[in-house]
């Protein structure tokens, strides 16, 4: 049986905020380890029947760009709903929010 490893490395300041947020992969074709400014995970507990979520973001992100990150995932999550239940109308009603969220950026960018 095949492994892969993805492995995240966090820089934190004295208050634990993080600076740098470096993530590797063992199937990455890049060997070296690539920065980036936010990471959100989501693990489902079979236990408790729950998400456990990891969301992490340096200090230096914009908030704009923030946002963005947020509806990037939720318009992944469309296609993963699509993809692994076949439940057409959560894909399509998931990517109509990401569309009005989208909207929303776009005709309040100060907010």
């Amino acid at each position: 049986m095949k492994k892969s490893e993805i492995n995240f490395t966090i820089d934190l300041d004295t208050n634990n905020v993080p600076q740098k947020i470096h993530w590797n992969a063992s199937d990455k074709p890049d060997a070296a380890p690539s920065e980036t400014k936010s990471i959100s995970i989501s693990l489902w507990d079979e236990k408790q029947k729950n998400t456990l979520r990891i969301d992490l973001w340096t200090n230096d992100m914009p908030v704009t760009e923030m946002k963005r990150f947020y509806i990037d995932c939720l318009g992944g999550l469309a296609q993963s709903i699509l993809s692994s239940t076949g439940d057409e109308y959560m894909a399509q009603e998931t990517n109509a929010l990401c569309e009005r969220l989208v909207q929303h950026l776009v005709n309040n960018p100060e907010k």
